[in-house]
């Protein structure tokens, strides 16, 4: 899985694209090497971003302060650390 990078230190990295604005916050599959996300946040003000964490914690059934955004503040393309995540469950993500 090429949007899932296991660390040494027992943190993850997701390479996810973003979709704001959408109808409503899900996983929406891969975009090429990336998982999809869609968001029903705008991307106003840094609101997508805040959601998008708070959707991935509340997924993995994590504190908020367990994930953080690496890189691609203003950017659809982002890169998001997980912090004590099983990997099998953050495998799981990704629909098959």
């Amino acid at each position: 899985m090429s949007w899932l990078t296991l660390r040494g230190d027992g943190s993850a990295l997701l390479s996810l694209h973003i979709q704001p604005g959408a109808s409503r916050t899900e996983i929406a599959g891969l975009h090429g090497d990336a998982l999809k996300i869609r968001l029903a946040a705008p991307p106003v003000d840094g609101k997508a971003n805040a959601a998008l964490l708070a959707f991935i914690a509340d997924t993995l059934d994590l504190p908020k302060r367990a994930v953080t955004l690496e890189s691609g503040a203003s950017s659809r393309q982002k890169r998001v650390r997980v912090e004590g995540a099983d990997p099998v469950r953050l495998a799981s993500l990704a629909p098959v």
